[in-house]
Order: structure tokens, then C-alpha cells, then sequence
């Protein structure tokens, strides 16, 4: 028994070495010292940004200062099926991560056993000269049973290591899920704007093409006008007709898919159109290793790599003996209740059980390579994960900053066919155009303004691109609110 005892002494104090196997360290990734600019850019364009992890990613929006859009997503983030999937997932990974921490402890069961037993007269006997006899008694067996895996090699640490990083990368998942469906629901929103946008503008040049055929038609009831420019005409107000019902179609489209993110039925849903602001916010770019902090999917696709490394140390454990305190118990065992509590009957038992496989087939081997295997696998996926969000952030820049210089440009065509429209309804009143010319001109300047609003509504796409890419919010946000157009304020 004192053998046994400071055998169980020796294990536990070996518990406190150093876990087997290999001690995570994140590998180091070569990133860019910099983000590329396009030539020509306005370097006014991004605002440096002190990102930190801790940061509240989940309020970006409220930069956009539309109190629809902040309704819609505290909507989905309340309601969205998806992310109460991605929720019950996190709190399974818990669930099994403090399961698993559980084994670093003792199990300790309680029982009690009450029997009345009755020995056949006629059982075999030891010797030929024995003599039995018949007898009938009660046996009572209270126990307390404990059981204590000793983690000698540190198996079990590098499981809970491994667990406790699992839970970490479904936290991140979550975050990561989070970030996608708000994004993806303030793109939606602001196509669904544009669209609105267009199909005002698009309405205006229906009514003019109509205005116009009119027109024609009585140049041509009066001989004035030929058969092919009324034909003309009559097709492309049929098409700018048919452009209308397409863009009602999309803007439907986008509708339902802002119900469903929201958990919301589609056939219950409906959005009244609305303006896009004149401007949207500039958003805050940090450098190129900040996205290893501020990116969900990042930080995931690091835990995963870390738990992965966790299990090359479990894999490896298997290679040596497991120490088991078992059984080990305490209680007392009598044949009546009344001296069941007496030191006659205390029973107790205490022994330590080593097991070491000699021969399995290979499988330990197998099992070991295939944990080395599976941290090499989330290692490259770490960096993969790295390369498609630099490349992510560096698109997201680009559009922004195109869309930008594409956009001053047609607002400075939308002002010079204002004036164009100026100068002709001038002309129109002292008699020196004609309605048709006046009618043309204005329709080439609402065919530019729709041009425009695409091009508006692409930049808060690309802006919300980039909110994603750098991994969702920052500090100092409410700083960011873009003004309203006067056009918008109407």
C-alpha cells in the first residue's frame, strides 16, 4: 500500500512538467508595409485608424446615419436564423471545452448497495472434509468511488488546450458570421436605394419620351415627320419602359432578401423608397498587420491552427503509458445497520493502474501523422486566410477610390448638361429651339443622372466592401456621418 501511495505521489507531481508535445507559437507571415495607391488618388481619401481587437465591431453602420438601415440590422442580429445557428454552435464549443477542462479533476461517484443474501447449503465446499450450511444475511455497502486519469505527459492539458481554442474559433466564427450578414444586408439596402434613385429618374425619362412621341406624332399626322422617327421613338420609349419594370424587378429582389436577413417572411415585408446621401463616409484605413487583430476570419483560422497544434501533443501521448488511480474507494460494508458506521467496518482501496499499448497495427503511428498533418493543413489555411484578406482590402481600396474619380467625373458631365438644358429652355422660349430639342437634351441629362446614382450607389457598395474586408468597426465612428444632398432633402 505505501509502494502504491508514492507511486500516485510521483505521478501527480509529474503533473506539473511541461505538456508533451510541441508549445503553439504563431508563425510569422511577411506582410506588406503599406497599401498600394492607384496613381492620382486623394490621399485625403483615408483616415488612419488605431485598431485594436477589443474594438466594437458590431456598430460600423451607424456611420451611414440612416436610422432604417440601423433598425434593419438590429432586426437581423436579433432575428436571423443563420446567426442563432452559428450562436448554438458557440455555446456547444463551450459546452465541450469546459467538458473537456472537467478531466483535469478527480471523478468522484457516491453509491450505497443493500442486499439480502442466502448461501446454498449444497455449494462446493474447498476441501471434501468441509462442512457447509445454509445462511441468509444482509449485507449494506455505502461508497464513495474516485477515479483520476493522472496527466503525467500533460495528454489531457493539450486536450483542454485544444478544446479551449476550438471555443475561441467558434467565438471568432460567430463574429466572423456577424460581420458578413450586416454587410451583406447594408449592401442590400443600398442597392435597393440606388435602384430607387433610378427608378425615379428613370420614371422622369419615360414621361419625357412619352412628351416627345406626342410631339413626333403630330409632325408626323402633319406631314412634317417620316414613319422611321416615329417608329424610333416609339421603340425607345418601349424600351425605357421596359428598363423600368426590370429595375422594380431588382429592387423587389433586394427587398426580399432584407426579409429574409431579417427573419422576416418576404410576402410581409416592404420597404418605402427612399433617397442615397449625397456622400458616403470616409472609413478609417489601418496598415496591412492590423487585420491579423481586427478580421473574425483571421483570428478563427489562428485558433484553429492552434488547437490543431494542441492535438499533435495529444497524438503524441499515445506513444507512452497512461496512469490511472482506479479504483479507489472509501466506504464501509456490515451485515446490519447498527455498527454499520464503526471502524470494524470501513472498507477502503487505493491502487494505481498503468497501461501501455505494445502492438496496435500502426494505429498510434497513423493517428500521430495525421495530427501533424492536420496542423500543417490549418497552418496554410492561416496564411491563405491572411492572403485573401490583404487581397479582399486591397480590391475593396481600389473600387473605392475608381469609383471616386469616375464619380467626380460624371457629376462634372451632369453640370454641363444642366447647363446644356439651361441654355435650351432659354433658346426654347425666344423661339430659337424647338420642344424636340429641348426634350432631347433633358432626356441625355436624366439618362446622366442615372449614370451617376450607379455610380453613387457603387461606392457605398465598395465602401461597405472595405467596412468588411478591414474586419468591421473602429473608434470614433459617429465622427464618420456623411450630410445629405440637397436633392437627398427633399
Amino acid at each position: 500500500m505505501k509502494r502504491a501511495l508514492g507511486l500516485s505521489l510521483l505521478a501527480l507531481a509529474c503533473v506539473g512538467c511541461s505538456p508533451i508535445g510541441p508549445d503553439y507559437e504563431r508563425p510569422e507571415i511577411e506582410l506588406p508595409q503599406n497599401w498600394k495607391s492607384l496613381p492620382g488618388a486623394n490621399p485625403s481619401l483615408w483616415k488612419t485608424a488605431n485598431p485594436a481587437d477589443d474594438a466594437p465591431k458590431d456598430k460600423w453602420w451607424k456611420a451611414f446615419n440612416d436610422k432604417t438601415l440601423e433598425e434593419l440590422i438590429e432586426k437581423c442580429l436579433a432575428n436571423n436564423n443563420t446567426l442563432q445557428v452559428s450562436l448554438a454552435r458557440l455555446d456547444q464549443a463551450i459546452a465541450q471545452s469546459e467538458a473537456r477542462g472537467a478531466a483535469l479533476l478527480p471523478t468522484l461517484n457516491l453509491g450505497a448497495a443493500a442486499s439480502r443474501i442466502r448461501t446454498s447449503e449444497n455449494r462446493p465446499t474447498t476441501t471434501y472434509t468441509s462442512v457447509n450450511s445454509s445462511t441468509t444475511q444482509n449485507d449494506y455497502r455505502p461508497v464513495a468511488v474516485m477515479t483520476y486519469e493522472i496527466d503525467w505527459l500533460g495528454k489531457v492539458r493539450r486536450d483542454v488546450e485544444a478544446s479551449t481554442n476550438t471555443a475561441a474559433q467558434a467565438a471568432a466564427d460567430t463574429e466572423n458570421v456577424k460581420l458578413l450578414l450586416t454587410a451583406q444586408l447594408a449592401s442590400a439596402y443600398f442597392l435597393l436605394r440606388q435602384y430607387d434613385e433610378e427608378i425615379r429618374v428613370l420614371s422622369n425619362i419615360v414621361a419625357i419620351q412619352k412628351k416627345l412621341l406626342d410631339l413626333i406624332q403630330k409632325r408626323y399626322d402633319l406631314g412634317a415627320a417620316g414613319r422611321t422617327e416615329l417608329s424610333q421613338q416609339t421603340a425607345l420609349g418601349e424600351s425605357s419602359g421596359a428598363q423600368l419594370e426590370m429595375l422594380r424587378s431588382l429592387r423587389n429582389v433586394q427587398e426580399n432578401l432584407i426579409a429574409t436577413l431579417t427573419g422576416t417572411p418576404a410576402a410581409l415585408f416592404s420597404l418605402a423608397p427612399g433617397r442615397l446621401p449625397d456622400h458616403p463616409p470616409a472609413f478609417p484605413v489601418s496598415l496591412p498587420s492590423s487585420l491579423l487583430e481586427r478580421r473574425p476570419d483571421v483570428a478563427a483560422a489562428e485558433r484553429a491552427m492552434a488547437a490543431a497544434n494542441a492535438q499533435v501533443g495529444v497524438a503524441k501521448a499515445a506513444f507512452f503509458p497512461s496512469l490511472l488511480i482506479a479504483p479507489a474507494f472509501f466506504g464501509t460494508d456490515s451485515t446490519n445497520l447498527a455498527n454499520l458506521l464503526s471502524m470494524p467496518s470501513i472498507v477502503w482501496s487505493i491502487g494505481l493502474t498503468a497501461t501501455q499499448t505494445l502492438f496496435d497495427g500502426g494505429r498510434t503511428s497513423a493517428n500521430y501523422r495525421f495530427a501533424q498533418a492536420g496542423y500543417r493543413a490549418t497552418a496554410s489555411s492561416y496564411r491563405q486566410t491572411i492572403t485573401v484578406a490583404i487581397q479582399e482590402t486591397q480590391d475593396a481600396m481600389s473600387s473605392v477610390q475608381q469609383l471616386e474619380r469616375a464619380r467626380s467625373k460624371q457629376d462634372e458631365a451632369v453640370r454641363n448638361l444642366n447647363k446644356a438644358y439651361q441654355i435650351s429652355a432659354i433658346r426654347y422660349r425666344e423661339g430659337l429651339d424647338t420642344a424636340q430639342t429641348l426634350a432631347l437634351i433633358q432626356q441625355n441629362q436624366l439618362t446622366a443622372q442615372r449614370i451617376k446614382w450607379q455610380m453613387h450607389g457603387g461606392q457605398f457598395l465598395a465602401n461597405i466592401a472595405l467596412v468588411k474586408a478591414l474586419g468591421g468597426g473602429w473608434d470614433g465612428y459617429k465622427d464618420l456621418k456623411p450630410e445629405l444632398s440637397p436633392d437627398s432633402k427633399k
